[in-house]
């Protein structure tokens, strides 16, 4: 099985409410696309094992849900941090990085993160209507990302979005 070059990584957790975005994003992407250059993978948090996913791609993106998005979703460019994530079961992307910069030696490829605004994270709970609202404007945009499949279109899509 050969790595194709687009890695779609979705991740969170079905079961808690708006924690589902990241998940509920691949499942439109694999609706909606042809999925011959594209990887999708998902999980319920970063951990260590994750940055070997990274190796042979040519762009990557991180889907999860955010608080701290004051908009529907924001898209920004990752780069290796060293942060105390690795030392937890939960990783940030950036710390995910730093561990295949340490351990490929070598610097990963273009990574993104596509933080989709989110409220309430409780078990049982469903997708609320504003997270509802927030996924439907971002998948629109992850389907333009993926139409244009290059690093350059990528980097000029990079501002906080409505």
């Amino acid at each position: 099985m050969s790595t194709k070059p687009i890695l779609v990584f979705g991740y969170g957790n079905l079961s808690r409410g708006d924690d589902a975005l990241g998940v509920l994003m691949l499942e439109h992407i694999e609706a909606r696309f042809s999925l011959e250059n594209i990887d999708l993978l998902t999980d319920f948090q970063l951990q260590i094992e994750h940055a070997l996913d990274l190796e042979n791609r040519e762009l990557v993106v991180f889907v999860d849900a955010s608080v701290k998005s004051e908009t529907a979703f924001e898209f920004t460019r990752l780069q290796p941090i060293r942060d105390l994530s690795h030392t937890t079961h939960a990783m940030s992307p950036a710390a995910i990085l730093d561990t295949y910069q340490t351990i490929k030696n070598e610097t990963p490829p273009p990574c993104f993160l596509l933080a989709i605004g989110a409220d309430s994270f409780e078990l049982g709970e469903d997708l609320g209507e504003k997270a509802k609202q927030n996924l439907a404007k971002a998948t629109e945009f992850m389907e333009t990302l993926l139409n244009n499949p290059t690093f350059e279109f990528w980097q000029s899509q990079i501002t906080k979005q409505q």
